[in-house]
């Protein structure tokens, strides 16, 4: 098996994002996949009009596209999609599953694309080619042989809307409501606290509104590797001198500057754009904290306002037509001492009044964040403080204001939309059943983290539409175990991964077609729709030819399952709708028409069209119809160790991934913005942490989890990088770091695993060989 780790080393990076570097990286990887002339063709067609959604992440699509409109990561996942390099029955046949486990993640999936449906069996370790006949009738058998509510459905948020709405329809008409997806991984948080504090379930910023903003606040939301397409938008905006206030533990160099790769102007130059004007880098769970802070030099300069007789700070007519729980709330904030705010933040009062000043004198103000806010025990809580700042002077339901969580998968929050959720409530039952005739489960199915619980008895079936399971949820080396005990797996993939190798007593492997590949039903092309992170709905349709002759696309997967299993009991034909995709968005329309109506056509809009949200024209669809304010109940997001004396040797761990991964798909070995090349066994620590606690930069150490001490929970080794990291904190890549993670670390509520905030001692640790051969030399840090 080819390795690409080369020499490893640590330099810090000094240049812009974007650029040169970018470049070669994209050329790299399509070189490297054997794909450069079908991948570069392809890339031209990435995101525009009748051509394919990028498969990576969920970053909204302008109606009018640049020349192109992908990004880094987006052409990585493009290529990693459209490689030459296959996982052919041959290469099952010379390998047992015992040997894979040995592999890496990125050895697994770089061996290239599945190419036929997979039986695996027990008595030569090793999946074996089977017919779709007989995978879709066998695994039919098992479902039909197992109770509804022992059998999960998960979704990763890569299927389009139709697959989503069938596969959702599929689960209620079995049985049960066990539609756990990749949003109770990330955003659950965000789904919980906006609906309550605005009575909308997703953001309220569109792309239009970044041309109208006159500022941006970011906290916890790496752009320059999660969504680097944002980075355009976010140049326009600091073209016309609009402020952008950033809170991040790290500083990711994608927040500081940006090169434009289609602008040879500044890729002949040196010129570059800034992109925040002011960067804090918040201690890890200080969030909470920082805002309060600067909702506190708000109402002081309010306090000021009223004795001068000068313009009020606070919007005072929105909070009074619009808003409920102001006075509780500004209780709450005058009674916080600024020395526990600084303290709590990691941040210098002055800092937090700095980012007021500029918020206040701003009229059309967005927030856009990320998983570092809503992967802590208290993230709702979290999401919610960030809409009290934005209510306080009236930045929500206006052009240029807004709310705005940057979602991960491509089309994570359009799964949700069409009914991928483990609550029956938050579908339209009457409709469906009307409709299906079937009865909807009446009580709740499990979450992700639920469906983890199950694996050790009540979970007897599992059902995975895409993604990487076992290697993205918490607590992987209790789970794997636990995961062997499985009467049923059955997993419908592009490429091979870890969850794959860990069978159940029957597993299947499904090879599907990937969303940049020609979907052909009856001979005739399909088109697919997805929405991005702004609630845009579009229109896509693949534009390479198939990885391989017996792939199936995964909605004729899904469809051939549910006929095959439930037969005639049902009012849904399967079949037929899978013969064109029209006919499901059809359904779709009659089950959610405010969404979806005159949907064959409003899907062409050029930027898609935009699903009624409520709260965009303040309407609050909140039981008192107005907006929230919801006090947090601490300041404490993470309230799981002790502080002070007692737990000054423990750090708060974040996991972090790389510009070389999406998700668990790990690209390569460099992590280019971090200075980190040929490993990924690093974690990050601030100089005076290192040495306080007896280590040297370049030395190796295991991590462990400082909470729950009955259960040992340890990473690595890894090699200690001295970074620009707040004091008491350290970072980690995910997954690698997923096992320091206890199932029960989650947020309260929402039920996300509180991944960006781990309690972690460390723990003196040698490198075995391998670590060696790859390790940062010592040579490159000084302390």
């Amino acid at each position: 098996m080819r390795m690409i780790h080369g020499t490893s080393h640590f330099r810090p990076y000094t240049s812009a994002s974007g650029g040169w570097g970018s470049a070669h990286s994209v050329l790299n990887i399509l070189w490297r996949e054997q794909t450069l002339i079908n991948g570069t063709r392809a890339l031209t067609k990435q995101n525009k009009p009748k051509g394919f959604a990028c498969v990576s992440c969920a970053w909204a699509k302008p109606g009018d596209p640049h020349a192109l409109e992908f990004c880094e990561n987006g052409a990585k996942a493009t290529a990693w999609e459209l490689t030459a390099l296959r996982s052919s029955p041959e290469f099952f046949t010379a390998h047992s599953l015992s040997e894979l486990r040995g592999w890496t993640d990125y050895q697994l999936e770089q061996h290239g694309r599945l190419t036929h449906p997979l039986r695996y069996d027990k008595q030569t370790d090793r999946y074996v080619v089977t017919s779709w006949e007989e995978a879709t009738e066998a695994i039919a058998t098992q479902l039909r042989a197992l109770s509804p509510d022992e059998v999960v459905f998960y979704a990763s948020g890569r299927a389009s809307l139709e697959t989503s709405f069938i596969y959702q329809l599929f689960a209620r008409a079995y049985g049960t409501n066990n539609l756990p997806d990749s949003s109770n991984m990330c955003h659950e948080s965000t789904s919980v606290g906006l609906q309550e504090s605005i009575g909308v379930p997703v953001g309220t910023v569109t792309l239009a509104d970044f041309e109208h903003t006159d500022c941006i606040f970011f906290f916890g939301q790496n752009v320059g590797s999660n969504s680097p397409r944002m980075l355009h938008p976010l140049q326009e905006v600091r073209k016309r001198n609009v402020p952008i206030i950033t809170f991040n533990p790290i500083r990711e160099r994608g927040l500081e500057r940006f090169v434009n790769p289609q602008s040879p102007t500044e890729m002949l130059g040196p010129k570059s754009t800034a992109i925040s004007t002011q960067y804090h880098q918040v201690a890890i769970g200080g969030d909470t904290a920082a805002v309060m802070g600067i909702a506190k030099a708000l109402l002081e300069m309010e306090d000021r306002s009223k004795i001068n007789g000068e313009p009020p700070v606070l919007d005072h007519a929105f909070l009074a037509q619009h808003t409920e729980g102001l006075v509780d709330f500004m209780e709450q904030v005058r009674g916080y001492a600024w020395a526990e705010l600084e303290h709590r933040s990691g941040l210098s009062r002055s800092a937090m009044e700095a980012a007021a000043t500029v918020y206040a004198r701003s009229e059309k103000v967005m927030i856009v964040y990320g998983m570092g806010m809503t992967q802590h025990r208290h993230g709702v809580g979290n999401v919610q403080m960030l809409v009290n700042l934005l209510l306080l002077r009236g930045n929500i339901g206006k052009p240029g204001a807004g709310i705005c969580p940057v979602r991960g998968h491509s089309n994570v929050q359009g799964q949700r939309t069409v009914g991928i959720t483990e609550d029956p409530a938050k579908v339209p039952k009457d409709k469906i059943e009307a409709l299906f005739g079937f009865k909807v489960p009446e009580h709740k199915g499990l979450t992700t983290v639920e469906a983890c619980e199950g694996i050790d008895g009540r979970v007897k079936g599992f059902i995975g539409l895409g993604g990487n399971f076992l290697r993205a949820v918490p607590d992987t080396r209790r789970m794997e175990p636990a995961w062997a005990g499985l009467g049923l797996s059955v997993q419908i993939a592009t490429k091979l991964n870890r969850t794959h190798l860990v069978p159940g007593a029957h597993t299947w492997l499904l090879p599907c077609l990937g969303r940049i590949e020609i979907d052909r039903q009856r001979g005739i092309e399909q088109t697919y729709t997805t929405e991005d992170s702004t609630g845009c709905i579009h229109a896509w349709r693949g534009t390479a030819e198939p990885a391989g002759e017996q792939l199936r696309s995964e909605l004729a997967i899904v469809a051939a399952l549910a006929d095959a299993t439930l037969g005639n009991a049902v009012a849904i034909p399967w079949l037929h709708w899978s013969e064109d995709y029209a006919r499901v968005r059809q359904a779709i329309s009659e089950v959610y028409p405010d969404i979806f109506h005159d949907f064959e056509t409003r899907m062409w809009e050029p930027g898609g069209f935009h699903r009624p949200l409520g709260a965009a024209q303040r309407q609050w669809a909140t039981p008192s119809g107005k907006a929230q304010f919801i006090t947090p109940a601490s300041l404490d997001e993470d309230d799981d160790v002790l502080s002070g004396e007692a737990g000054r040797n423990v750090l708060q761990l974040m996991t972090l991934r790389s510009n070389d991964q999406f998700n668990t798909t790990v690209y390569g070995y460099d992590d280019r913005f971090r200075g980190v090349k040929g490993t990924r066994k690093v974690v990050f620590l601030n100089r005076n942490d290192i040495v306080r606690l007896g280590f040297v930069p370049g030395g190796w150490v295991r991590l462990r989890t400082a909470i729950e001490p009955a259960v040992r929970r340890e990473a690595g080794p890894f090699q200690i990088i001295a970074y620009d990291i707040p004091e008491g904190c350290a970072a980690s890549y995910y997954p690698e770091s997923n096992a320091l993670v206890p199932l029960w670390h989650h947020a309260r509520r929402s039920k996300v695993p509180a991944a960006k905030s781990v309690p972690v001692i460390l723990i003196d640790a040698q490198p075995d060989a391998d670590d060696l051969e790859h390790a940062v030399p010592a040579t490159d840090q000084v302390v």
